[in-house]
């Protein structure tokens, strides 16, 4: 099992930046590959960001592609997503998760396990 608490939501304007942070305990978190997920009122959940468990390599939805990156920091059990210039369109609950598969997917169906949600919204 793993735990993952997410937080750093919040209301901004148009072009504010936030960053979001994803708490991980339980089994070894470096096992995991570990991703970024958002859903919108009405909407299904969509893919946002990935990062390899090795930390190699990184993958991002196109709508965020330049302007929200992915870290993490496995001596911490921590995952980040830095998200700037944000629009309206990115107003969602947030979601961090994780998947133990061989390789990296960014359909939530993959994953194996999810955090509670951070709300984001933006104003125009």
């Amino acid at each position: 099992q793993v735990q993952l608490v997410e937080s750093g939501g919040g209301l901004v304007h148009t072009g504010d930046s936030l960053r979001l942070s994803c708490a991980a305990s339980g089994r070894t978190f470096s096992n995991y590959h570990m991703g970024w997920f958002r859903q919108a009122p009405g909407k299904e959940r969509e893919f946002v960001a990935a990062f390899t468990r090795s930390g190699g390599r990184t993958y991002y939805a196109d709508s965020v592609k330049g302007r929200f990156t992915i870290s993490r920091d496995n001596a911490k059990n921590m995952v980040f997503l830095q998200m700037n210039s944000l629009n309206p369109e990115d107003t969602a609950v947030y979601y961090c998760a994780a998947d133990q598969a061989t390789l990296v997917h960014t359909t939530p169906n993959f994953y194996d396990y999810w955090g509670q949600g951070t709300q984001v919204t933006v104003s125009s």
